[in-house]
């Protein structure tokens, strides 16, 4: 049976992606530099070189920018956390390379201002309503993340590594809550400490927590 023939992307569908991929980049660049409440939609057109109202014909305002930028940024996380994953041998080392990609490719201030998306998120009231309204923009990336850790876990406890008395999705709430960026621009700046090495402490700190207990 023949399959049917898939039409091509036609020449304008192809520049309205090529044009909002741009839009995209040039925001995370403004954002990188100025952080979420010093950037305008002004200037990311400007740096494409389009008018205003192209880049709201893509994304209705700036917070939706920022909910794309960050659900594209989640995806890469994720492809990148399935990679550390596959080549990390013993359970803890798997969940240890977790924490160091969220915390390397999400919450790094040497990414500059782009590290402010998360804490806007949390405490500006427009942000936090559009990610109410849009609810399920990062579920999907979450979710595999989620199933990842909870599969590791399970891994670990049937291997004698974990505390099998401990409910799973207990365990995989408290690595999750491991991975909030509000500590960490005191400590990594005030302190002077790599965002690696606080990664490294805040997995010994989870461990202890979650090991299964000799002579149980």
């Amino acid at each position: 049976m023949m399959q049917p023939v898939t039409a091509p992307r036609s020449l304008k569908e192809k520049q309205r992606q090529e044009r909002e991929e741009l839009i995209l980049q040039a925001a995370e660049e403004v954002l990188a530099e100025k952080g979420y409440y010093e950037t305008s939609v002004d200037e990311i057109a400007a740096r494409v070189g389009i008018a205003k109202g192209t880049v709201y014909l893509h994304f209705p305002s700036k917070e939706d920018l920022v909910v794309a930028i960050l659900q594209r940024k989640a995806q890469v996380v994720v492809e990148l956390v399935e990679e550390a994953i596959a080549s990390a041998h013993s359970n803890r080392e798997k969940l240890e390379a977790v924490l160091q990609v969220v915390y390397g490719e999400f919450f790094d201030p040497r990414k500059g201002q782009l590290m402010q998306l998360p804490y806007a998120v949390m405490n500006g009231s427009e942000l936090r309503r559009v990610f109410v309204e849009k609810k399920g923009c990062l579920k999907k990336e979450w979710g595999r993340l989620a199933a990842l850790i909870a599969s590791i876990l399970e891994d670990g406890k049937a291997e004698g590594e974990f505390d099998t008395s401990m409910p799973t999705p207990v365990m995989v709430s408290a690595f999750f809550s491991l991975m909030s960026p509000r500590s960490l621009e005191h400590i990594t700046i005030d302190n002077q400490m790599p965002v690696n090495e606080f990664a490294k402490h805040l997995a010994r700190f989870y461990f202890k927590g979650i090991a299964k207990v000799q002579g149980e």
